[in-house]
């Protein structure tokens, strides 16, 4: 069956989606978006998804043309239609139709926005139960005094530049370092290390993304009595530690066994990662927007 695609108020089949060559979006990159899970119909934390996504707009001058509460119901809308319920939902806001100039005050007919409803296997599930090989790239992420890595901007070049490397390597996902050295990211997912009892992640001033399964893993973390620390470390400090894993939306929480050619701890996913992961999952059973509503209860007669 072929998908329905939400483009600016209509479902059309995803054959029939497009926009206009002169997008801003497609020529500048000049939007935002969002990469959202449903697990057994449920949105998983839809509404930090929403929240970011128009913090960025705002940010951006951006005006969205549906409120939070409308966009929620389109979402939820779109995986109806599709008969969905375990899905990957990419949401995106454009500037709209401009010329070919850069002026977005030329874009006069106003955004585009556009969902899609589909399903999304990131990496093989082998690598989920032996762990990755990454390597860390010689691109360097985009400086945050340039553009705030809180805004999920469609332009993401910097991180394909990485995943270029990646590729060359012949492996599915590397490190990438700051400006001044410092780990950062991966190219599309959030990395964290522990050791000596600390779980570790880089600070968002180091130029990452803040992402919402970043903050679910330290949150599950705590509950565990796990120490967290967001601060700066290097590449060293990555090469030996006890556990490495990546998190993201569509990654979920996959681990790392080795880096540039290391070993990390065991050369096995850890215990901390694997019973993260549990928790993360079960956690996806129980939270979440509803996809169908629920029936009323009627009083009993």
């Amino acid at each position: 069956m072929e998908r329905l695609v939400y483009i600016n108020g209509q479902f059309v089949p995803q054959s029939q989606a497009a926009i206009s060559v002169f997008d801003h979006g497609l020529l500048y990159g000049d939007g935002v978006f969002e990469g959202i899970r449903a697990y057994h119909g449920r949105v998983f934390r839809l509404d930090q998804h929403l929240q970011r996504l128009y913090r960025g707009a705002l940010a951006i001058r951006l005006k969205v043309p549906l409120d939070p509460e409308a966009m929620r119901e389109t979402v939820l809308e779109g995986l109806r239609r599709n008969g969905l319920r375990d899905a990957y939902v990419r949401l995106v806001v454009t500037r709209g139709v401009g010329d070919l100039g850069l002026d977005p005050q030329k874009c006069t007919g106003g955004p585009t926005v556009f969902i899609i409803c589909d399903t999304i296997q990131l990496y093989p599930r082998e690598f989920y139960q032996n762990g990755l090989e990454v390597i860390i790239v010689a691109t360097r992420r985009n400086l945050p005094t340039a553009i705030n890595p809180a805004i999920k901007s469609l332009n993401y070049l910097n991180n394909i530049l990485a995943k270029m490397e990646v590729t060359r390597a012949g492996l599915l996902e590397g490190i990438m370092l700051n400006h001044e050295g410092y780990v950062a990211e991966a190219t599309g997912d959030n990395v964290f290390i522990y050791g000596d009892g600390v779980l570790r992640t880089p600070a968002t001033s180091l130029g990452i993304l803040k992402g919402i399964t970043r903050g679910v893993v330290i949150e599950l973390a705590q509950e565990m009595g796990v120490a967290v620390e967001e601060g700066r470390f290097t590449q060293y400090d990555v090469y030996t530690s006890e556990e490495c894993f990546l998190t993201g939306t569509a990654a979920e929480i996959v681990p790392v066994v080795k880096v540039d050619g290391r070993t990390i701890g065991t050369g096995k996913p850890g215990e901390l990662t694997r019973e993260l992961s549990r928790r993360f999952h079960e956690l996806t059973k129980i939270e979440g927007v509803l996809i169908e509503a629920e029936a009323p209860q009627t009083a009993a007669r």
